[in-house]
């Protein structure tokens, strides 16, 4: 990733075998903040994308694959402290890309970004493997015991609502577990993946152990990478109508799969609540990263008792919310991402109005000084009146929005969050802890949080229900997909 010499443009390359490959073919990264055109990006053809996936065959069977798990905990570390070297480098791409403050970028893209390798680097130190003694006709005995091998090289694409964090997320436990990655970023955040490449080299990562293809879905990078017989295995995060494309995919050779894909959470606050706090995590889930979070909450449900309270409370923060340049510290929310994803949620805006929502705030475009007025910029937007069946009630927006409706019991409460396809999280408000138990085992979810949202702990699992996914990451459960279990029986 280099700027072009005698232009302050940008040239974004992508990264094979250790190096930095340009293609004959770019396309154009613009600003979410401005609008402008901020780089040029080296789309893939697909023998570049041959070489890449060629190139992450020969690591696995040469340098990576042959390192004993102490040598690759010891570059995974190295990695981590790249990262914090880079820091601002980091913090600047992933900005630039995404448009999100810097205040969020710093306190948690970045040091999630380095931490996931830390994470994965701890785990594989100390796995947990199965010993067996087993009885045979002679008399003599045989032993029995389990080792975990890499899958293979594994397909990555990421979404680019969290670019590096999600990223590593999966880079992390793949190359702990001693697989090699072809990576493939969201086509508008490529900046934080390619820069990753400088990072890998200088930790002394094999060439070829890490690579990044730039490019799209159909008939570009996505698709040469998900239908390469040379992948063995794929994971996923973005939309379920694309994850369901790429399992289509890796059903050519029985290949393994993983996919994080869309939700349409639910929020369900009980009369009993810390009203504040549960205001407050609302407010959070709803509208953090301009609403695009596969863990927002869309669908907020209050007991009727406290409903227009609550209403004019996340009406009155929703409206003191400062929208600004990321680098302003002041700044809570950013543009949306693209000028494509801006045209999606202002159509869901209209839709809300002409399905008959009652806008409690927001539903439009807000006033920004002239240096921004190019960007993708969107308010923070509530809605109330809505029918359950609605569209807006049952399709994911992924922007700053959330209908809020009342329930009058604790069986209706969780009927309603289970009234979707989909099925990744929820947030329960309550002081009652028996119930909290009761709801949080029967809604039918990933995972549900009690009194708080995106408290996350890297050991625990994470995925989704129904047609938010398949499989779980985290902790051991990432080893469940990014390795193989081997049996080894010896005759004694």
């Amino acid at each position: 990733m280099h700027t072009a010499k005698g232009s302050a443009l940008k040239q974004v390359h992508n990264f094979i075998a250790g190096d930095y490959v340009a293609s004959d073919r770019t396309f154009k990264k613009y600003s979410p903040i401005t609008g402008e055109h901020i780089a040029d990006i080296h789309e893939a053809d697909k023998a570049q994308v041959d070489a890449a996936v060629r190139a992450a065959q020969a690591a696995l069977n040469g340098p990576w694959g042959q390192m004993s798990v102490q040598a690759r905990v010891a570059i995974l570390e190295k990695l981590v402290d790249g990262i914090t070297r880079r820091f601002d480098a980091f913090l600047t791409a992933e900005c630039e890309d995404t448009g999100k403050p810097y205040a969020l970028a710093r306190s948690l893209d970045i040091p999630r970004g380095a931490a996931n390798f830390k994470v994965f680097a701890d785990l594989v130190k100390d796995v947990p493997g199965e010993y067996f003694e087993t009885a045979t006709p002679d008399g003599r005995g045989a032993i029995n015991y389990s080792v975990r091998a890499p899958v293979g090289v594994v397909g990555v694409i990421c979404p680019w609502n969290l670019p590096l964090l999600l990223l590593t997320w999966k880079v992390g436990p793949a190359l702990a577990c001693g697989n090699t990655v072809v990576v493939k970023p969201s086509e508008v955040t490529p900046q934080t993946a390619a820069l990753l490449g400088d990072v890998m080299n200088e930790a002394g990562v094999p060439p070829g152990v890490f690579n990044v293809i730039h490019g799209f879905g159909p008939g570009s990078a996505g698709e040469f990478l998900t239908t390469h017989p040379g992948v063995d295995a794929i994971t996923f995060t973005g939309e379920t109508k694309t994850g369901a494309a790429i399992m289509q995919a890796a059903a050519i050779g029985a290949r393994p799969v993983s996919l994080e894909m869309g939700g349409k959470n639910a929020g369900l606050i009980f009369a009993d609540c810390d009203f504040d706090a549960a205001v407050e995590g609302t407010l959070r889930s709803a509208f953090a990263n301009s609403g695009q979070v596969c863990l927002g909450t869309e669908r907020v449900y209050v007991e009727r008792p406290i409903f227009d309270r609550f209403v004019a409370a996340l009406k009155s923060a929703a409206e003191a919310m400062h929208i600004g340049a990321p680098q302003d510290e002041a700044t809570q929310m950013g543009p949306l991402v693209s000028q494509e994803h801006h045209a999606k949620v202002l159509s869901y805006f209209k839709l809300a109005r002409d399905e008959g929502a009652t806008v409690v705030t927001g539903g439009g475009v807000p006033e920004m000084p002239t240096a921004l007025k190019g960007g993708y910029w969107i308010q923070p937007t509530i809605w109330t009146g809505l029918p359950e069946d609605a569209r807006v009630m049952k399709e994911e927006i992924f922007g700053p929005c959330c209908h809020i409706a009342s329930f009058d019991t604790e069986e209706e409460a969780i009927a309603l969050a289970n009234d979707t396809h989909y099925g990744l999280s929820t947030a329960i408000w309550t002081r009652d802890l028996a119930r909290a138990h009761r709801v949080a085992r029967q809604v039918r979810v990933g995972i549900a949080w009690v009194n708080a949202w995106y408290l996350r702990d890297l050991r625990t699992p994470f995925g989704g229900a129904k047609q938010s996914g398949i499989g779980r990451e985290g902790g051991v459960h990432s080893l469940e997909f990014y390795t193989e279990l081997k049996n080894i029986c010896i005759k004694l």
